[in-house]
């Protein structure tokens, strides 16, 4: 797919397309409406450039106490209740 965003609006914009998928990325991420690896590749980064790019835009990663258990379960630690 492609999208056509006139040049008057990236200059008004002031973003280069590389920058312009790097924003959209990172909001689309913040939404939830993409995973970190999708909103990592729709950025073009690899995955600890995307993190520093979300931390520099006080965006947190989605990390659930469901996504813990499954850490703790793929090590082999049980989670006691």
């Amino acid at each position: 797919m492609v999208i056509d965003i006139p040049n008057q609006v990236m200059e008004q914009i002031r973003l280069t397309p590389t920058e312009l998928k790097l924003e959209l990325a990172v909001y689309l991420y913040e939404k939830k409406r993409l995973t970190l690896g999708q909103a990592k590749r729709l950025a073009g980064l690899g995955q600890i450039a995307f993190q520093k790019a979300l931390a520099s835009r006080d965006v947190y990663i989605h990390y659930e106490m469901s996504d813990f258990e499954k850490d703790l379960e793929s090590l082999g630690i049980e989670l006691k209740r």
